[in-house]
């Protein structure tokens, strides 16, 4: 990664994104979807501790990743290469740099569900490699969701479920949110 990509500075520009925000399916209703370089993080700014993470549970594996990725509106890249890790297509072990601004996302959703920073979000399906992509499509043809041009195979979007939150709850919330 480059000193320019190491350092990048977080952004507290917050912008409401276009109407793929949220693609049906998935146990949430949807998938979070962000985009563009620098993520909207508002919520990074009013963190009292400046620090961002994501701690994920893969519901397929049980793999288990708690990442600081983000601190005093700084990246880190050893956060970044856990998440990425962490997202990567559990069926083909492909890997995948993760959009920051779903990173945000994520963390923006948990907040504004009151879920604690260490808490685990059940991961349901993150990067998804193009062949993984065209095989579930091909299996269950277009009543699946699976989209020919999925964001999953950008490493930007992710399909979630947060044990203790109620699925009408999670998709409100993140439909307010109006990022996903």
């Amino acid at each position: 990664m480059n000193e320019t990509m190491q350092n990048a500075v977080v952004s507290t520009v917050e912008r409401p994104l276009g109407r793929r925000n949220l693609i049906g399916g998935g146990l949430i209703g949807g998938a979070l979807i962000g985009g563009g370089l620098l993520a909207p993080f508002p919520a990074l700014a009013a963190n009292p501790t400046g620090e961002w993470r994501l701690a994920l549970r893969n519901v397929h594996t049980n793999e288990s990743v708690d990442a600081l990725f983000a601190r005093s509106g700084r990246f880190l890249p050893a956060g970044l290469a856990e998440l990425r890790h962490g997202l990567r297509d559990w069926r083909t072990g492909e890997a995948h740099d993760i959009d920051r601004n779903l990173l945000g996302l994520l963390v923006r959703l948990r907040d504004s569900l009151g879920v604690p920073g260490r808490q685990r979000i059940d991961l349901i399906s993150g990067y998804r490699s193009p062949h993984t992509n065209a095989a579930l499509r091909a299996k269950g043809g277009f009543h699946t969701g699976v989209a020919s041009k999925s964001q999953h195979m950008l490493g930007k979007a992710t399909d979630i479920a947060i044990p203790g939150i109620a699925l009408d709850r999670l998709r409100n919330a993140a439909m307010a949110l109006r990022g996903g």
